[in-house]
C-alpha cells in the first residue's frame, strides 16, 4: 500500500504545569479534558490510547494464535512514565487469589500514578462473558443459555452481580456481551452468542448491558460487526453478507444496546466485510456508529486486530501505517498491548504520515471516559472497596467472588435455560427409583458445565496444578444427590472427541442392566482447536463429536429407555435418534450450578421452561440455516435438500400443558405510524406449576423485498401455577415490522400482515393469528424507531 503524507499538525509545547483546571471537579468533563489534553506531549497522548498486558507471554504460543508475534517485551516502569490507557486482564491471565489480585492491581495503579507526570490511573479491563473471568468467581451459564431462558430481568440481575464483583476489586471495564447473531451453527463461537434471531439477541444482550452498566462497569459490545457471518463458519474468515443482511439481521442488536442499553464502549470485530476490514472502515466505526447512532464512548480494538491490518489483512504497510488506518476509521484504543499506537504512532505523526488531530480525537474520547470513572479526580478512591480496612499483606482469602447469592442466581438461570426437546410417552420426569445407568463423557466432568470464556476452561486448563476455584457438581454427582433411593452406576463410554472405543462395551452393558439410561453427551469448550466448541473451534458438520453418535446407537440398541442429556455450545443433528429416545434435554453450558439444575429437570423438581435460541438440525449437512428464511431458503420443490430443522427456534416442552385464548379483536386496519394492543390469555391446564413462553411473530405475505416466513417481534415468559390464567399484552407498533426496502433504507410498508402468537417459529405451532392491514404512506424510519414490543403480564386470574 502506498503511504501518503498528511499535513502535520502544528506542534506546540504543552503547558509545563501538570496542575490546572482539569483537576477541578466543578467544571464540565469537556472543559477538564480539553485543559488536560493541551498539557500533554505527543508521547503522553499516545500512551492513553493503548493497554499493556504484563501477563502476556512473548516467548510461547500464549492463549491465541499470533499472540507471540504481537507481544513485545515491556518494561512496566519505563513505559508507564508516559502514563497508560489500560491494564489488560490483571485477574484473567493466570490463577490469582482475588484478594491478592486486588492488591496487585492497586499497586500497579500506584506505580502508574507515581511514575507518570499527570498521575492518571489506567482503566483496568477484564473478560466477563459468563461471569467475571477470574479464579474463584461465579461461573454463570453462557450467553446461548441466556437466550434459552428468554428472561431479560434475570439476565440483567446476573450482569449487575458480575459488574459489582468486578468493581469491588478495582476493575472498570468488561469485555461483554457478544451481540453477534448466529448465521451458521458450525461456527465455534455459537456458545458465546444469544441465538439466531436479532430481536432475541438485542433484547437479552441489552438487558445484560443495563445490568453491567448499573454496577458502574463500562460495557463493551462485541464484535461490531458481521463477525458471525464468516464464510464457511470459519473463525476470522471473510464476511460476504449483503447490505440487507447487515441492516436487518446483524446490526439491530448493536443499535438497541447503544441506544437503549447505554453501552459506553464497542469492540470492533476481526471481520472483513466485502474486502474492507472493520478496523479500517470509517463508514461503520464513525459514520454509522457515531454520526448516525450518536455513540459517544470509546471504540477498542479486538486483541491484536490493529496489528492484523498489517500482518493478516495486508491493508497497512507497517505498524505506523496500521495506526493511521485504524485511527482514521475510528479505533480509539489498541488492545491488549501496545504495538502500533506507541512509538510507531509517535514517529508517524512526527514524520507527517499521521495527522495529530486523529490522536487528539481518540484521546478526547478516552479521557472523557476516565473522567466519567473518576480517574481524573484529585480525591479519587485509591484502594478498591474490598481492601477497605484490609492489611494488604493479609488479603489472601479475604475476597469471596462466589457467595451463596451468586450461586442461587446461577442455579435459577441454569434451571430456566434447560430445554426439554422431547419426552416420548412421558418418560420424564424420572421416578428416581430402581437402577439408573449414567453414561457418557460429559456425565462426570465439572468442565462439561463451562464455556470457553469461563476461567477454568479459558485459563485454568493451562495451569493443571492450580485449583479450580469454585465448586462445580457434575451431572452424576447431582443425580446421586437428587435420587438417594436409586441405584446409580456410571461408565464414561467414550471421550468427547477421541477415537478410543474401548470403554463403550462396558457402558453399554451397564445400560442393558438398568431400568433407564441417562446418556450425557456433548462438547468440551476450548480455544483454537483445543475443544469441540469455543473460539477457533469450528466444525465441518453438525454430527455429534467423536464417537458419541456411534455410542448413542449402541445404547439405544439395548432396548433400555435412553434419556439423552446434551451439554453443548451449539446444537447438533439429532434426526437419526429422535424417534428412539425416551426423552431429550438440551443445556447450553449451564455454569457451575448446571448439574443440580439438570438433575432437577430430570426429577421433575424443576418444570423445564427453556426454549431454543437456535434450531436443532435434522441432518448433519442441513446447515447453514436459520429460521429467518424467505421462500427460496425453505424446503421446496426446486431442490432435493430439505433444510427444515428437527426442532425449530423457540421450541421447548413442559411437564404441564397450556391453553391459549385470543384476546379482544383489534381493528382490521392500522396506520403505518399507529399502534395497537394485542392480547392473549394463557392458562395452565395441567397439575404442575410451570412457565409458558409466548412468542409473537410477523408474517409479511407480500413485500417489495423477499421476507422471512416469520420473524420474532415480541415475547413474554409467563409463570403460571397449576390451573392459573394470565392475560399477556403486546404493544404493537408498525416500526417493529420495518425492513430495508429496495431503495436501501429502512421502511414501514403499507399492506397486509399476519401477527402470529406461537409456541415456536414453526407455522405448525401458531396458536392464534391476528390479521391487519397497514394503511397510509410508506414511512422511512431509522435507529430512533420503536425497537421493542412492550409486553405486560397481568396478575393471575381465578383458577379454574
Amino acid at each position: 500500500m502506498a503511504i501518503h503524507p498528511v499535513p502535520q499538525a502544528r506542534q506546540a509545547d504543552p503547558p509545563s504545569a501538570v496542575d490546572g483546571p482539569w483537576r477541578d471537579t466543578s467544571l464540565s468533563p469537556e472543559e477538564r479534558v480539553a485543559d488536560l489534553a493541551a498539557r500533554m506531549t505527543l508521547e503522553e497522548k499516545s500512551a492513553q490510547l493503548y493497554g499493556i498486558w504484563v501477563g502476556a507471554d512473548a516467548e510461547g504460543d500464549g492463549v491465541a494464535p499470533h499472540q507471540n508475534d504481537m507481544v513485545d517485551p515491556i518494561d512496566f516502569d519505563d513505559i508507564t512514565t508516559r502514563g497508560l490507557g489500560q491494564l489488560t486482564r490483571s485477574f484473567g491471565t493466570a490463577p490469582v487469589d482475588a484478594g491478592v489480585g486486588a492488591v496487585s492491581l492497586a499497586r500497579a495503579q500506584a506505580r502508574i500514578v507515581e511514575g507518570s507526570r499527570f498521575g492518571i490511573p489506567a482503566i483496568a479491563h477484564e473478560e466477563c462473558l459468563a461471569g467475571f473471568t477470574t479464579l474463584g468467581a461465579t461461573a454463570y451459564p453462557v450467553p446461548l443459555a441466556w437466550g434459552a431462558a428468554w428472561d431479560t430481568e434475570l439476565v440483567a440481575e446476573m450482569a449487575h452481580r458480575i459488574g459489582s464483583d468486578m468493581r469491588s476489586v478495582g476493575v472498570h471495564q468488561g469485555l461483554a456481551p457478544v451481540l453477534d447473531v448466529v448465521r451458521d451453527l458450525r461456527w465455534g463461537r455459537v456458545e458465546e452468542t444469544v441465538g439466531e434471531d436479532p430481536y432475541l439477541v438485542a433484547t437479552v444482550a441489552t438487558a445484560y448491558v443495563k445490568g453491567l452498566e448499573s454496577a458502574g462497569i463500562v460495557t463493551t459490545l462485541k464484535h461490531f460487526a458481521g463477525y458471525s457471518a464468516s464464510a464457511g463458519a470459519r473463525n476470522l474468515a471473510p464476511v460476504r453478507a449483503g447490505s440487507r443482511e447487515m441492516a436487518d439481521v446483524i446490526l439491530p442488536p448493536f443499535e438497541m444496546a447503544v441506544r437503549d442499553g447505554g453501552a459506553r464502549s464497542v469492540m470492533h470485530s476481526y471481520a472483513e466485510i466485502d474486502g474492507v476490514p472493520v478496523a479500517a472502515d470509517p463508514s461503520l466505526l464513525t459514520g454509522l456508529l457515531r454520526d448516525t447512532w450518536g455513540f459517544r464512548g470509546t471504540v477498542v480494538a479486538d486483541y491484536f486486530a490493529i496489528g492484523f491490518l498489517e500482518t493478516l489483512h495486508r491493508v497497512a504497510a507497517d505498524r505506523g501505517d496500521a495506526a493511521r488506518v485504524a485511527l482514521t476509521a475510528g479505533v480509539d484504543v489498541e488492545l491488549p498491548t501496545v504495538r502500533s499506537y506507541g512509538d510507531a504512532l509517535v514517529a508517524a505523526v512526527r514524520d507527517g504520515l499521521v495527522a495529530e488531530e486523529l490522536v487528539d480525537r481518540a484521546l478526547h474520547r478516552v479521557l472523557l471516559q476516565k473522567c466519567e470513572l473518576g480517574l481524573l479526580d484529585p480525591d479519587r478512591q485509591v484502594l478498591p472497596p474490598v481492601l477497605d480496612g484490609v492489611d494488604p499483606e493479609r488479603a489472601r482469602g479475604t475476597v469471596d467472588l462466589d457467595p451463596p447469592r451468586n450461586r442461587a442466581l446461577a442455579r435459577q438461570l441454569a434451571e430456566r435455560s434447560c430445554v426439554l426437546l422431547a419426552n416420548s410417552g412421558g418418560a420424564l420426569p424420572l421416578s428416581g427409583t430402581g437402577r439408573i445407568a449414567v453414561v457418557g463423557p460429559r456425565a462426570d466432568d465439572p468442565l462439561a458445565m463451562l464455556g470457553c470464556y469461563s476461567f477454568p476452561s479459558h485459563v485454568g486448563v493451562q495451569h493443571p496444578d492450580a485449583p479450580m476455584g469454585i465448586e462445580i457438581p457434575t451431572v452424576l454427582e447431582s443425580l446421586r444427590e437428587e435420587f438417594p433411593g436409586a441405584a446409580i452406576d456410571y461408565a464414561q463410554g467414550c471421550d468427547v472427541d477421541g477415537t478410543d472405543a474401548e470403554g463403550i462395551e462396558a457402558a453399554v452393558a451397564l445400560a442393558a442392566g438398568a431400568d433407564v439410561c441417562v446418556a450425557v453427551l456433548g462438547d468440551r469448550a476450548g480455544l483454537f482447536g483445543r475443544g469441540t466448541s469455543g473460539e477457533g473451534c469450528d466444525v465441518t458438520d453438525l454430527a455429534l463429536p467423536g464417537l458419541q453418535g456411534r455410542f448413542l446407537d449402541t445404547l439405544l440398541a439395548t432396548g433400555t429407555p435412553v434419556v439423552l442429556v446434551l451439554l453443548t455450545g451449539r446444537t447438533y443433528a439429532l434426526g437419526g435418534w429422535a424417534d428412539r429416545l425416551a426423552g431429550c434435554v438440551q443445556a447450553f453450558f449451564p455454569g457451575e450450578e448446571g448439574g443440580p439444575a439438570l438433575a432437577g429437570v430430570l426429577s421433575g423438581r424443576v418444570n423445564p421452561s427453556g426454549r431454543l435460541p437456535v434450531g436443532v438440525p435434522q441432518g448433519t449437512g442441513g446447515q447453514p440455516w436459520t429460521y429467518l428464511q424467505p421462500p427460496l431458503g425453505r424446503a421446496n420443490g426446486v431442490s432435493n435438500l430439505d433444510p427444515s430443522p428437527l426442532y425449530p427456534f423457540g421450541h421447548g416442552l413442559s411437564y404441564t400443558s397450556f391453553a391459549w385464548e385470543p384476546g379482544p379483536d383489534v381493528p382490521a386496519e392500522l396506520p403505518t405510524d399507529g399502534e395497537t394492543e394485542l392480547a392473549i390469555t394463557v392458562r395452565n391446564t395441567g397439575d404442575r406449576d410451570g412457565a409458558e413462553v409466548v412468542q409473537l411473530y410477523v408474517h409479511d405475505p407480500v413485500a417489495q423485498t423477499t421476507r422471512p416466513e416469520a420473524r420474532l417481534i415480541g415475547y413474554a415468559r409467563v409463570p403460571l401455577a397449576a390451573g392459573e390464567s394470565r392475560r399477556v399484552g403486546f404493544r404493537f407498533h408498525p416500526d417493529l415490522v420495518s425492513f430495508t426496502g429496495t431503495a436501501g433504507h429502512r421502511i414501514v410498508e403499507p399492506g397486509d400482515l399476519e401477527l402470529r402468537f406461537a409456541a415456536s417459529s414453526d407455522p405448525a405451532d401458531v396458536r392464534h393469528t391476528v390479521r391487519l392491514r397497514l394503511t397510509g404512506p410508506e414511512r422511512t424510519v431509522d435507529h430512533r424507531r420503536r425497537m421493542v414490543c412492550e409486553t405486560s403480564v397481568d396478575a393471575p386470574l381465578a383458577q379454574k
